[in-house]
């Protein structure tokens, strides 16, 4: 399939490549998986014969009627007319395996930290400097995304992919990023909004986050917002009180 500069999307090129990638996943037999962007429906294709259900989602007019061709001969497969960020996810326990345009990786995270449902796991295919920005107890710089979701999920790059695995090939290196609720939260979900508003500010205003109590955290004299782990962000939440905060 040619490229839709529209969509910023790149396809992967082979099914045995395809399931490899499924293989480091943890999609079992009995899930209902949504493959984001499902394009010709390669990837739904091979999902089909790991899980109970697929949900194939795709929104270009031409792409969609060739995805709809294609999965006729697979059951269990739902074809859903949607944008990404418009598909409603189900309470219901679901999965995601996606190769997703890289330009709705920020955006697509945000929505599933900041909106309820089922989610069990996402496997998506990003560019890998985002995924770094996102290993926030790694020796990378953390971004606000990173440390944002980090009391709730955890995110780790289970595979390395080469440019050649995608038609057309991108500009850039891209990985398999696993992301999983954490089973304890280290936060309680009424928490989220307050520490996302903390986190927020803290990497969009210097004065801010040197006001906090950082000595307090543990966290060190000139340490950026950037530089700080987990558990560090989650002590400076509580001595700084900001859940308390009207």
């Amino acid at each position: 399939m040619k490229r839709l500069h529209t969509y910023s999307q790149h396809f992967l090129r082979r099914p045995a490549f395809i399931k490899e990638l499924v293989g480091h996943s943890n999609i079992r037999k009995n899930d209902v998986v949504y493959d984001l962007g499902a394009g010709s429906g390669a990837i739904s294709a091979v999902l089909s014969t790991r899980c109970k259900r697929v949900v194939a989602v795709e929104v270009e007019p031409g792409t969609l009627a060739v995805l709809k061709r294609n999965m006729k001969r697979y059951g269990n497969v739902d074809v859903v007319e949607s944008d990404i960020m418009s598909v409603l996810f189900p309470s219901e326990p679901f999965k995601i395996f996606a190769n997703i345009p890289f330009d709705v990786s920020s955006p697509l995270l945000r929505r599933i930290f900041e909106e309820p449902s089922g989610l069990k796991s996402a496997y998506l295919i990003v560019q890998k400097q985002f995924a770094r920005k996102l290993l926030i107890d790694s020796d990378y710089f953390t971004g606000a995304l990173g440390a944002m979701i980090a009391p709730w999920y955890t995110a780790r790059i289970r595979r390395p992919l080469r440019k050649t695995d995608f038609w057309p090939h991108p500009n850039v290196d891209t990985v398999l990023l696993e992301i999983k609720p954490r089973e304890e939260p280290l936060l309680p979900v009424e928490a989220k909004t307050k520490y996302k508003e903390m986190i927020e500010q803290s990497f969009h205003d210097p004065n801010y986050f040197t006001k906090l109590p950082l000595k307090e955290a543990g966290i060190a004299e000139g340490v950026k917002p950037s530089e700080v782990k987990t558990d560090n962000w989650i002590g400076l939440f509580k001595v700084s009180k900001i859940s308390e905060q009207g």
